[in-house]
């Protein structure tokens, strides 16, 4: 801890003695409590740690975890470490925790909660900030989707400096960037536009046409994409193409693939390198894993809001022997499921579907109304056991999705 001032090791001490009182007890890594702890000491300790670091900020409503991930193997082709987090920690805790874990590390790949960006820019002075998507999520903690644009735009605003990976397919994350001083556009896709039929700006209606989008009455429009992905590439400014090959499913993932190799060459990274590293991306804390529970072959995709439950649906394998959705309504989850009747689960109306978590009996409600052949059992695990022998899909939420895998830990253990 040489050069910190004497209150940021005093902190960083407390810290380590929280998390190693936390795994004592059984309650985990302690890396939360470790920050939650030096943070109360030591406010400042964000700005302590990130200091001499070049930073890459991640943001979005959806792929955060996989962005962030592919753009730190993406900067690690610079040969030098790269401070990330590995659990999705994405407030100020888990910030500082990742922070403290790799202090000698030059480079940082920061995932970051839509809510904290604009302090995480104050404090890291990051070179470069990756606009994902923007679209409804928890509005008991998150709050209205146009207000977090008008946050996200300001914090762009308060750093002219800023490098600005933004996804020009998304009409919210377009209005963010708009004005910025440096923005690379990348076209990485926008499957759910329904939180984008009027302009942020103006009020006025958006109007799509193919991939081009505009405002009536205003000249706010699509602007045109620096980097694109197709089915087998990645393009990129100056007319440079590489293959893009990734381990993770889904269109959205060669979109979340082309923004990180953005950074990583914003950042001063080989593109050809780059794009290579990103393809080395296989789970993400649990994510796209297929796990054996007993005669079954289990693969675990998350979802947390109505456009990460359409991407997610999107790669669900048909000819999978069963199908578990897990749902429930935690504080993380939003306690608040009228999302349930944005999600298209009539998709489902010719299979049949487990419904399972916590809120197993509103998804039912929901599957009902859908027209969706479905049985009820809460516990996911049973879940999965009362699907006939074979491959099966688990589509959950976020707690489910981590009580599910600390289950199947469990099991392995």
């Amino acid at each position: 801890m040489p050069g910190l001032p004497l209150r940021a090791r005093a902190a960083l001490l407390a810290a380590r003695s929280a998390a190693w009182a936390s795994q004592r007890a059984g309650r985990g890594k302690g890396s939360m409590i470790g920050g939650l702890v030096a943070l109360k000491i030591e406010p400042n300790l964000m700005s302590r740690l990130a200091a001499g670091k070049r930073t890459v900020v991640v943001t979005g409503t959806n792929g955060k975890s996989t962005t962030t991930r592919m753009t730190a193997a993406a900067l690690s082709t610079l040969g030098r470490e790269v401070a990330t987090q590995a659990d999705g920690a994405n407030m100020d805790a888990g910030i500082v925790a990742t922070l403290t874990a790799h202090q000698r590390a030059p480079l940082a790949a920061l995932e970051v909660d839509e809510l904290h960006v604009p302090h995480v820019l104050d404090a890291t002075a990051a070179e470069t900030l990756v606009l994902l998507n923007l679209s409804r999520d928890q509005l008991d903690r998150v709050g209205e989707i146009n207000a977090i644009e008008r946050r996200l735009r300001a914090g762009v605003d308060a750093h002219p400096e800023l490098t600005v990976i933004a996804n020009c397919d998304d009409v919210l994350v377009t209005s963010v960037a708009y004005d910025a001083k440096n923005v690379v556009w990348v076209a990485a896709g926008a499957g759910w536009t329904s939180d984008s039929t009027s302009c942020p700006r103006s009020g006025e209606p958006i109007v799509r046409d193919g991939a081009h989008w505009y405002s009536t009455g205003t000249d706010f429009s699509r602007p045109e994409p620096d980097w694109w992905v197709d089915d087998t590439s990645i393009h990129g400014p100056d007319g440079f193409v590489a293959p893009l090959g990734l381990q993770l499913p889904g269109r959205a993932n060669r979109g979340n693939a082309a923004q990180a190799v953005a950074a990583a060459v914003a950042m001063g990274a080989d593109p050809v390198a780059a794009a290579e590293a990103v393809g080395t991306v296989g789970e993400v804390a649990g994510r796209y894993a297929t796990v054996t529970v007993g005669e079954h072959t289990v693969r675990m995709l998350l979802a947390k809001n109505p456009a990460g439950w359409q991407e997610a649906m999107s790669m669900i394998d048909g000819t999978a022997e069963g199908l578990v959705i897990a749902v429930n309504g935690q504080v993380p989850d939003g306690e608040d499921l009228s999302w349930l009747w944005d999600v298209q689960f009539e998709r489902f109306e010719n299979g049949k579907v487990v419904a399972s978590g916590e809120r197993a009996a509103d998804l039912a409600v929901r599957l009902t109304y859908a027209g969706a052949e479905h049985s009820l059992v809460a516990d996911p695990l049973a879940a999965i056991a009362s699907c006939p022998p074979g491959r099966v899909e688990v589509l959950a939420n976020y707690t489910a999705f981590r009580d599910l895998n600390t289950a199947l830990e469990g099991r392995r253990a």
